[in-house]
């Protein structure tokens, strides 16, 4: 039988307990709650009072409102990272969850933002509905400077692209996959091969990395007599062991892959159809995984080092405090080719 609108609830909600109740509890003052919940820097609470404020507050289930706190403050504490439209990989995805760890140390509330389906000032504007106070973007989808506008007027302090390339109004913080594609290139010619292919993966999603690290390969081989060849490979065996069966045509003596996971995946298929690793033709990865250094030949590779989250989350920080006290260019990303028995 259903109920009717005058019965009682067989499941009454108990009220939203309020920093009214908090004070009550501990025997405090409802300014001292909202000091102690909100780390307020300016006013000094002892310690034993502290304690006391947070043990009501966890007994009654408080939480501060932070839309409430937002209007109070005149601005969020929201920091925006919208999700990429390509696979991080483990270098940038454990950079990002250092930076969101940091970000919650320093009082920021960090909010991931799925972006798929959105491109362009569309991006920026459905961003600029949350009203945050800072937006750091991974490159895709891609700023413009109508964007960032946009983002500024809704409020954001800063906005911060993660991107190869620096876009008007907003602070870069360069993760530039060029370096990575120039780093292979150049260690194979310190090793004298001179027909170099770079696997690009068949797959939609990693172009953003994929792309500047091709350009930084043949940037690498100008001006030389070196031959930069693109190699499109799907993550399949079955795209392998076709790549592995026509690699004689392509006449390769060496090939730099996207990451160590599609260098291992050619590996293995060269290996299978009779071309020996590095004799007949040298491989180096991306990434420095640790599966790479247990094959044999252990797999050459490219280590990418980035700046630390704690370090960028600072950066962040201080891009809020003061947008004009920071440098708009900052480089993040450093790559160094490791020499193993692949090449």
């Amino acid at each position: 039988m259903s109920q009717t609108s005058g019965e009682p609830s067989p499941h009454p909600v108990p009220p939203v307990p309020t920093s009214a109740d908090v004070a009550r509890l501990a025997g405090v003052s409802r300014a001292t709650v909202s000091y102690v919940l909100n780390d307020t820097p300016a006013v000094r609470i002892s310690e034993p009072t502290r304690r006391r404020v947070r043990r009501a507050a966890q007994e009654l289930g408080y939480v501060p409102h932070a839309a409430a706190r937002s209007l109070r403050a005149g601005r969020t504490r929201i920091v925006l990272l919208p999700g990429a439209h390509v696979p991080l990989g483990p270098v940038l995805g454990r950079f990002l969850g250092e930076l969101q760890w940091a970000l919650r140390d320093l009082g920021y509330t960090v909010l991931q933002y799925a972006s798929m389906g959105l491109e362009g000032d569309e991006a920026a504007r459905a961003w600029a509905e949350l009203r945050p106070v800072a937006v750091v973007t991974p490159g895709r989808p891609a700023l413009t400077p109508a964007g960032v506008r946009i983002l500024k007027r809704s409020g954001a302090r800063a906005v911060i692209t993660l991107g190869p390339r620096p876009v008007a109004g907003a602070h870069t913080m360069a993760v530039d996959q060029r370096r990575v594609g120039g780093c292979a290139v150049t260690h194979l010619l310190e090793r004298g091969y001179r027909r170099i292919g770079v696997v690009v993966p068949e797959e939609p999603g990693p172009e953003l990395l994929s792309g500047p690290r091709l350009d930084g390969a043949r940037a690498a081989a100008a001006g030389t007599d070196v031959l930069v060849e693109e190699v499109r490979l799907a993550y399949t065996e079955q795209s392998a062991d076709a790549l592995a069966a026509r690699w004689p045509a392509l006449a390769l003596d060496a090939v730099h892959a996207y990451d160590d996971e599609y260098a291992m995946l050619l590996m293995r298929a060269l290996e299978d159809a009779g071309i020996a690793v590095p004799r007949d033709t040298a491989v180096i990865g991306t990434g420095d995984l640790l599966l790479g250094r247990l094959l044999r030949p252990r797999l050459s590779t490219v280590r990418m080092d980035l700046e630390t989250g704690r370090q960028v989350a600072d950066l962040v920080d201080r891009a809020v405090r003061d947008p004009d006290g920071i440098p708009r260019w900052h480089e993040l990303l450093t790559a160094r080719a490791i020499r193993r028995g692949s090449t």
